[in-house]
């Protein structure tokens, strides 16, 4: 039987020089280790009648379902602020793309193998960023952040060789475009005038249909990146890798490499291996929106006729995301405190500057603060019950603080649990921590082993990219 899905590819049909067509590379012995069905429904995608074995086939990349257009995209970047004029998908490649009723998606396989654009990498995935990126997917979608979704990950059979051998994987990644600020970046490098028309034609269309011009482009996508990284503030998120090739033009989290959540909370918190100088620590998330932001706006000035006043009222639409990001962190953090309408941020720096000196645990923090024991993640206690009295003369809504402080988190001690256990064969401890960061408020869950954030022999300091 073969499976059922309604490709549509729009990106097929740009010009050659946007990507390269090609298919993925078989797998030894494909087997589903899961599949996220709920989506896979939501996408219209009928799985009915396959088997495990045939699921696997299709989603290693062994088989290529009816409708796909399979290709590898170009793209360029600054990684860690360092220019890069040709990256791409080193190790995915874009089945196709399907129009349902919420927009159009991407479905890319991750782990397919080389591309012209692997940079003598193997392009395959090892079974542990594809568990983290599974898991940190849906745990985000489950907290109501724009981001790729996980439809499956398959296991291939093969080893792939990092630091060690280790089981490689595929996983299937859902996303409203892959289309990045990177994208924009490699015509631009090339003044390629009439690619870059031909692409920003193509995102309005596909993201902002409302959009009518490349200033007001440049606007709502600024705009959706100023929210969206104000989204991942108000979690403890750290993307860990905020390169331009990283920071797509839909304004989804892309990419789950050297990310994590913070258990203690500290604004300089970095766990990117690679990061070695804190470019993207947790506090500098914001000044990076802004820069890369700004390369975005670079890309789209030779599309003006007049470039001088391009560069000012680009420059002025670059610099509100300051404006727009602090006004959506007010408004994320006044929720997590009860009170929808805070209008000054003294009441939550005050707070967070107690819990960096104290080492509180960021979650559980806001999670408990109706509660007595909420003193207890404080060192100087005395201090925070003098905050705490600011705060309750205020009248928060602890409903509110119920809905939007999540009991549980993805913590990375449990992720990498579950990718150790996983490299041995058993897949439990995986399979547990997804059910339960799909849940992220459900009262059940508190005070559980699940909220606990680590021991000091549990805790991970660093994260690696997986390539």
């Amino acid at each position: 039987m073969t499976l059922a899905i309604p490709f549509d590819n729009s990106y097929a049909r740009l010009p050659k020089r946007f990507f390269t067509a090609l298919n993925p590379t078989p797998v030894t012995a494909p087997e589903v280790l899961a599949f996220n069905t709920s989506l896979a429904e939501e996408l219209g995608i009928n799985t009915g009648g396959l088997t495990s074995t045939e699921l696997a086939k299709l989603f290693s990349g062994n088989e290529i379902p009816d409708g796909a257009s399979p290709l590898a995209q170009v793209y360029a970047g600054h990684q860690f602020g360092n220019w890069n004029p040709q990256l791409g998908d080193g190790r995915a490649i874009l089945l196709g793309e399907i129009a349902t009723l919420k927009g159009r998606v991407d479905l890319q396989l991750k782990g397919s193998g080389p591309t012209p654009y692997s940079r003598m990498g193997d392009g395959r995935a090892a079974l542990g960023p594809v568990i983290r990126e599974y898991v940190m997917s849906e745990a985000m979608d489950a907290l109501g952040i724009p981001t790729t979704r996980a439809l499956a990950a398959v296991l291939t059979g093969d080893e792939v060789y990092r630091e060690t051998t280790l089981p490689g994987a595929v996983l299937t990644r859902v996303a409203a475009s892959h289309i990045r600020v990177g994208t924009f970046q490699f015509f631009a490098a090339r003044e390629d005038t009439e690619a870059l028309s031909a692409l920003v034609t193509h995102v309005i269309e596909r993201h902002y249909p409302a959009v009518k011009s490349v200033p007001e482009l440049l606007e709502k996508m600024m705009e959706r990146q100023a929210r969206l990284i104000a989204l991942w503030m108000s979690v403890g998120f750290i993307h860990g890798v905020m390169n331009t090739d990283n920071m797509t033009i839909s304004g989804e989290t892309i990419d789950y490499g050297p990310c994590a959540f913070m258990d203690t909370y500290h604004p300089d918190t970095v766990f990117s291996s690679i990061d070695q100088f804190g470019r993207y620590a947790y506090a500098q998330q914001p000044q990076i929106g802004v820069w890369n932001v700004a390369q975005f706006a670079t890309c789209l000035i030779p599309l003006m006729e007049d470039r001088d006043a391009a560069i000012r009222d680009f420059t002025d639409i670059v610099h509100r995301f300051p404006e727009v990001y602090q006004a959506e962190w007010l408004r994320l953090f006044g929720q997590k405190l009860g009170l929808p309408a805070l209008e000054e941020p003294t009441l939550v720096e005050d707070l967070l500057t107690l819990m960096a000196t104290d080492g509180a645990d960021f979650t559980n923090t806001f999670r408990r603060l109706p509660h007595e024991d909420a003193r207890d993640q404080f060192i100087e206690r005395e201090k925070f019950d003098e905050w705490k009295v600011r705060w309750q003369s205020m009248s928060p809504d602890t409903t509110l603080m119920a809905d939007v402080n999540p009991v549980v988190i993805p913590r990375l001690h449990r992720i990498e649990e579950a990718i150790q256990a996983g490299q041995s064969g058993d897949y439990s401890k995986f399979e547990k921590l997804l059910k339960i960061v799909v849940q992220p408020y459900d009262p059940n869950i508190e005070n559980s082993d699940w909220t606990h954030p680590p021991a000091e022999d549990e805790r991970v300091t660093r994260t690696f990219c997986g390539t």
